[in-house]
This record gives structure tokens, sequence and C-alpha cells, in this order.
């Protein structure tokens, strides 16, 4: 068993026994040296007297130990109210900032959660778009690997740059012309040029062909490919749509993609040079819109000639008017005139009036009668 010495009574109990054995020892001895004196023929109330004194002696010793056992015990006890007041306090300081470190770190913890969430959402968000755009790849995809989807691809995408540039009445879509065949647009242009056609049929299986190509062999023969069927669509658009006195000396092909005008322009210029030959002009959605608003100014232009007649006709008819309107302004700058005049005389009389007003007012008649003209002999008599 372990005895802690912090303990003031466990202490207190150890002292205590330790005194009672001195005690006793000291008892034992002085009974002992009390036989020495006896035998020593010591009077016998002389040892008694010095045994009450060492008594009285150690009893005093006993006191003096007693209260020194309990002045240590108080100021133990003291000592260790003092230190579990000081624990109290620094563990309540302890606890106070933990407790602040606790908060702060939630609300920020719970500020994080949110802008993760806020992200989250975001990036669920995103991920859904990319989504619908894949989606709308693949759609798109599925259209060009079909030749009737994408044929009807192109033309949708030129009906609507068509219809954004140019009015209603100035072109035809799905035109058929004399020799039986259908333009998927013609644009009624007035002579010269006549009338051109633009076809969107454009084959892209050997441009994807092109795009695909992973050997240098495979690159090889998608370009070979692509130069033959672009060499073939030149020609079948010349020869169908570029007729004599009914279109114009030229025709238009039509291609959906910035991309396929960019690559023959780039990596097949013979390709383009063929179409000038031919005379058939390869445009892009971006190089269409601008031919066509070329074209509108065209238009406009030529309506405006067919319909020069009719305009100096109203120049005619406007001079006429400007003509008349000179002269009633004329007639109406006469009429102020006199009515400014009018205006005037009006005024004189006006204060010609006051001035007389002013006058009988005053009861001046004298002055009345010298600023009145000379009355006619005939008033004199209509007076009498």
């Amino acid at each position: 068993m372990t005895i802690e010495l912090n303990d003031t009574l466990t202490l207190f109990v150890l002292i205590g026994g330790a005194v009672l054995v001195l005690f006793f020892a000291l008892l034992l001895l002085v009974v002992r040296r009390s036989g020495e004196a006896a035998r020593m023929a010591l009077p016998i109330a002389q040892q008694m007297n010095q045994l009450g004194q060492r008594v009285q002696m150690l009893s005093d010793g006993q006191q003096q130990l007693a209260g020194g056992l309990t002045h240590v015990s108080e100021a133990q006890v003291a000592s260790q109210s003092k230190m579990l007041e000081l624990m109290e306090k620094r563990l309540a300081t302890v606890t106070e900032a933990m407790n602040v470190n606790l908060q702060g770190s939630a609300q920020r913890t719970a500020k994080s959660l949110g802008e993760l969430q806020q992200r989250l959402e975001t990036i669920d968000k995103a991920q859904a778009n990319i989504e619908k755009l894949s989606g709308n790849v693949l759609s798109l995809q599925d259209i060009l690997s079909n030749k009737q989807t994408r044929g009807a691809f192109g033309e949708i995408q030129l009906n609507d740059i068509v219809g954004k540039a140019l009015p209603k009445d100035s072109y035809t879509l799905q035109a058929t012309l004399s020799n039986g065949k259908r333009a998927d647009c013609l644009i009624h242009l007035p002579n010269p040029p006549g009338p051109i056609a633009i076809d969107s049929k454009f084959p892209l299986e050997a441009y994807e062909a092109l795009r695909r190509a992973d050997t240098q062999w495979e690159l090889n023969e998608a370009a070979k490919l692509m130069r033959q069927a672009v060499k073939k669509h030149i020609a079948d658009i010349s020869e169908k749509y570029i007729l004599e006195g009914e279109t114009a000396d030229g025709a238009l092909m039509f291609l959906p993609s910035e991309a396929v005008y960019a690559e023959l322009h780039a990596n097949f210029p013979e390709l383009v040079r063929e179409g000038f030959d031919k005379r058939v002009w390869i445009v892009s959605p971006t190089t269409c819109m601008a031919t066509l608003n070329t074209m509108r100014a065209i238009l406009k232009d030529a309506r405006m000639r067919e319909q020069a007649g009719a305009i100096r006709k109203e120049l005619s008819l406007l001079h006429g008017d400007v003509e008349r309107l000179s002269t009633r302004v004329g007639n109406l700058d006469r009429h102020f005139g006199q009515a400014a005049k009018d205006l005037e005389d009006i005024k004189i009389s006006a204060t010609k009036a006051g001035k007389r007003a002013h006058r009988l007012d005053n009861f001046d008649f004298e002055e009345l009668a010298a600023d009145a003209p000379a009355a006619s002999p005939a008033a004199l008599v209509e007076r009498g």
C-alpha cells in the first residue's frame, strides 16, 4: 500500500505515532535510569520529581509538536485551496478559448461546406450542359453521316442565311430550271448578270475521311478522294445550273462548314482554281452572307432604275408643288405686310385716344380745343 506524503491526516498520524514511540522510549530510559539511581541509593522522592519534570517536558514538547502539525495542516489546506482556485480559473480560461475556437471552426466549416455545395451545383449544371452538348454533337454527327439529312442540313442553313440577307420576293427556293434540274436557291438578279443559282449539297464524305486519316497512306488516299469528289461536284453545278440566256454566267457552291472552306483554300487551292475556271464560286456561311449583301445592293439599284420614270414624274409634281408653295408664301407675306400696316394705324389711333382720355380726366379743355381741328361752316350750321 502506498502512502501519499501530501495527505495531511496521514502525516499527522505518522508524526503522532513517532511521538508515542519516542515517549515510551524515553519513559523506558527513565525507568532504567531510575533503577540505576535506586541502586546508587538516590532518594525516591528526588527520582520521582525528576521523572515528573521530564514527563512535563515531554508533554510540552508534544503540545508544541501538535501546534506545529496543526499550523502545517492549515497551511497545506490553504495552499491546496489556492491551487484548486488557480486551476479552476485556468481551466475556465482554457474552456472559453476552446469554445471560441470551436465556434469559429464550426462557422468556417459551415461556410466552406456552403461554398462547396455551390461549386458542386455549378459543376452539376456544367455537367448537364456538357451532356446536352454531347447529345447535340452526336445528333449533328448523325445528321452529317447521312447524305440526305446532310443535304437537308445544308439547305436549311442556306435558307436561313438567304432569308436574313434578301427580301422574300428576290429569291426562290427549290426553283426548277428549263432543263428540269432543281436548284436549292435561285436569286433573281437583273440582267446582267441574271438569275444565279446556289447549290448546298456538298460531298462531305471525302472531308471526313481526310479528318480520320491516321497514316500517310490514308491521308494521301483521302486527299485523292477529296479532289475527285470536289471536281465532280463543280462540274455538275456548272452543267446543271449555268444555262445560256436563262441564268447568270456563274453559280455558287455553298459549303455548310467554315472548316471545309478553310481546308479547300489551305490545302487544295487547285480545286478553288478549278471552280473559277468552271465559273462556280465556292462560298462558306460567312462569305455567302457577304455575297448576298452585295446582291441586295444590286437588287436595290436595279429597282431604283426601274422606278426612274416614276421618280422623275414625282419630281416634276414636286417641283410644281414647290412653285405653288412659293407663290402662296408671297401672297401670305403681302397679307402680313398689310396687316402690319393696319396694326400700326390702329396703334397710332389708340395712342391719340389715350391722350384725349387723359386730358378729359384732368379737365384740360383748352388743350383739347387747341388740338382739335377747325370746324367747317357746315358743321357749325349743323350744330346751331
